[in-house]
């Protein structure tokens, strides 16, 4: 059986468990949304919940029939510290399965290398002129080869005699026996037939006099200067920048060995979202859907679609059980509200919670899920600068990991230019401008707003009880201001 048919079987066993977890959907997210009693007298847990579930089941099998996962709210998880949260999510990326692909050296600008490069051929092929001017052969005086200049791409040219020289272009090939070359601004050539006095003979052909001191191999690239067929150019989980690029074709590959950009989906949950024009009768804009897609493909993410589900728990269920994507990004439904269905959906396929809540505000209520090997679920608020913040702590950190991309070496810090108020317990993300070298913290900056993230540069991270001016804060840069920090 073809890798193809067995995974399209192993797709196929997997749908066939929907519906009953759907039931088992219906069952949790009624649950969740009913009135519990609670005794009095009844004891607390002796074991506090560690956030994670059971791992997905094995194709075929029904649904687990269990308690739906604990909820943020209950008292049952701890959330996790933010800079933890964030290292899981890149150890979850790296953990998934590795992928290759061949791609075209015009497709993989900002990919990463699957296998390290090893040149193909010598660079240079073979000894080439480094500048424009005269290939020499011996001391000089030269005779000039008339009509006989050497070109780049031409031919191998002829062999040089002994006191011989010809014109030649930067890039073009030596002649045999040539010992260096002149460059034309080092060079000056007599006409035939011109002597300098009486007792010379005539010349039958031009000369060349050098105006400088002539060294054996001046300007000269030899064969191999660069690198010899066989030698390791890159390591393999190299950046593939313009520069990797032209690199590679002077190596001489069409192709590259890349991993390829990890698939994502986002799912835009709410029955309250407007697609197009102004709020109205309760119903506000989707904000989350213009912007995650652009911004999940600026972290280094193929953005299959960004789809609406409404507040639904069977609807979203079959969104994520039938969603192809390494990445699933939802938002809103996170909490522990009548209509917050992530929670028991992820209960139903055997989702395994690696993140259930971290310790950082805004976005404290974010998630993060393992579907099954290599695929991910991401859970953001659903306001628009928690799901920011959801989106820079657990899905920049998780792309980044899927495409094997190399992690920043330390955290980027700047100086603080005013007082950051901070959050009692919490890390707190404040957008900031750069200016003259240090962040100013910017106003509008709620959970449910974007006008200071629009504004901004990146977001500094300020520790628990805030920050006075001059400490230094790290910042997440965005993607598209790279050049304020430089």
């Amino acid at each position: 059986m073809t890798p193809e048919r067995e995974e399209g079987r192993d797709r196929e066993r997997e749908l066939d468990g929907v519906e009953e977890a759907l039931a088992l959907v219906s069952r949790a997210a009624a649950d969740s949304a009913r009135p519990r009693r609670t005794s009095p007298s009844a004891p607390a847990p002796s074991t506090p919940y560690t956030g994670s579930t059971p791992s997905a089941p094995p194709s075929g099998t029904a649904a687990p029939t269990g308690p739906p996962a604990p909820r943020p709210g209950t008292g049952r998880h701890r959330a996790t510290p933010w800079a933890e949260a964030r290292e899981t999510a890149a150890r979850a990326g790296r953990g998934a399965p590795a992928r290759t692909h061949r791609t075209p050296l015009a497709d993989a600008l900002g990919r990463t290398l699957a296998e390290p490069l090893d040149a193909l051929t010598d660079l240079p092929p073979f000894d080439t002129s480094a500048m424009d001017g005269w290939a020499a052969s011996g001391p000089g005086p030269w005779t000039v080869r008339e009509g006989a200049g050497v070109l780049a791409g031409s031919a191998a040219p002829g062999r040089l005699a002994d006191g011989d020289a010809v014109r030649i272009a930067t890039g073009a090939r030596i002649p045999p026996d040539a010992t260096a070359v002149i460059r034309s601004e080092h060079a000056r050539v007599t006409p035939a037939h011109s002597t300098r006095d009486a007792a010379e003979e005539p010349r039958s052909a031009p000369q060349l006099y050098a105006e400088r001191e002539v060294v054996h191999g001046q300007d000269i690239r030899p064969r191999a200067q660069e690198c010899r067929t066989g030698d390791r150019l890159l390591a393999a989980g190299s950046l593939v920048t313009p520069a990797v690029l032209g690199l590679a074709a002077a190596a001489g590959y069409d192709e590259l060995p890349t991993v390829p950009r990890p698939r994502a989906e986002v799912l835009v949950l709410g029955d309250e979202l407007l697609a197009a024009g102004l709020p109205h009768d309760g119903l506000i804009r989707d904000a989350l859907g213009p912007l995650l897609g652009p911004w999940l493909r600026a972290l280094g993410a193929d953005v299959a679609r960004v789809r609406r589900v409404g507040d639904d728990a069977d609807e979203l269920l079959r969104a994520v059980t039938q969603s192809e994507a390494e990445l699933v990004v939802t938002t809103g439904g996170t909490a522990a509200g009548p209509v917050d269905h992530v929670h028991p959906v992820l209960t139903a396929v055997g989702a395994e919670l690696l993140v259930d809540g971290v310790k950082v505000r805004p976005g404290h209520p974010m998630l993060l899920a393992r579907l099954s090997p290599g695929r991910h679920l991401v859970g953001l608020p659903g306001n628009p600068l928690a799901a920011v913040s959801g989106l820079l702590t657990l899905a920049g950190p998780l792309v980044r990991a899927l495409a094997r991309h190399a992690a920043p070496r330390e955290p980027y810090t700047l100086a603080v230019r005013d007082e950051v108020h901070g959050h009692p317990h919490d890390t707190r993300l404040v957008p900031v401008e750069v200016r003259a070298g240090r962040l100013l913290p910017l106003h509008y900056n709620g959970p449910a707003m974007l006008r200071g993230i629009a504004a901004a540069d990146g977001l500094a991270v300020v520790p628990p009880g805030g920050a006075r001016p001059g400490d230094e804060l790290e910042v997440l840069r965005l993607p598209w201001t790279e050049a304020c920090f430089t």
